[in-house]
């Protein structure tokens, strides 16, 4: 694995430490007046997703971990695991629902997800920061029951259930913050 200093970290960068892989969501130089430069940084375990802070002395070396990342499309979903399909090589690979996390609840057949690996192994799973989806049911809207900003829960087509407004009913689609979970605009 290339080793590189704690000078050229980037946000982004995945690195192989001794307890884990660690992709770094923030980083500072700092020199001091007195004492010797160090690298203060916040970086979040790709395979849990907790965030810690540690702070590296400027110039030692850290392995970086090269992580592969490929575009995949949902085909289907066997038993409980999701086939995706590598759109270059049409390779075919299952995933179980515990890797793809939060991911499972927008992914609706022919959706395009990046998926990185790691030494063969799933580490994370990006899908775009917002989806379309369609409301397969709610209840409707009651006339004058118009309070504003009034929500109501509405289940999507992947099961997910959301709020969205009581002029929002079966069929109808829906912009969804994939981050969130939250309603954004009817389509």
């Amino acid at each position: 694995m290339p080793a590189i200093t704690t000078n050229d970290l980037k946000n982004g960068i995945t690195l192989e430490l001794d307890n884990g892989l660690f992709q770094v969501v923030e980083f500072q130089h700092v020199k001091p007046g007195k004492g010797g430069a160090f690298v203060r940084t916040k970086l979040r375990n790709v395979r849990t997703g907790a965030v810690l802070e540690r702070t590296f002395n400027a110039g030692i070396r850290v392995e970086q971990a090269i992580v592969e990342r490929q575009d995949m499309q949902f085909l289907y979903r066997d038993g409980d695991d999701y086939i995706f399909m590598n759109t270059s090589t049409y390779d075919q690979l299952a995933i179980p629902p515990a890797q793809l996390g939060t991911a499972a609840d927008y992914l609706v057949e022919q959706a395009v997800a990046q998926i990185a690996q790691f030494q063969g192994e799933i580490v994370d799973v990006e899908i775009p920061a917002s989806v379309e989806l369609t409301v397969a049911n709610t209840e409707p809207g009651v006339q004058g029951d118009r309070v504003s900003g009034a929500r109501k829960p509405a289940e999507l087509e992947t099961g997910k259930t959301i709020q969205v407004p009581l002029f929002v009913n079966v069929g109808d689609k829906v912009r969804v913050d994939t981050r969130s979970g939250d309603y954004i605009t009817r389509v």
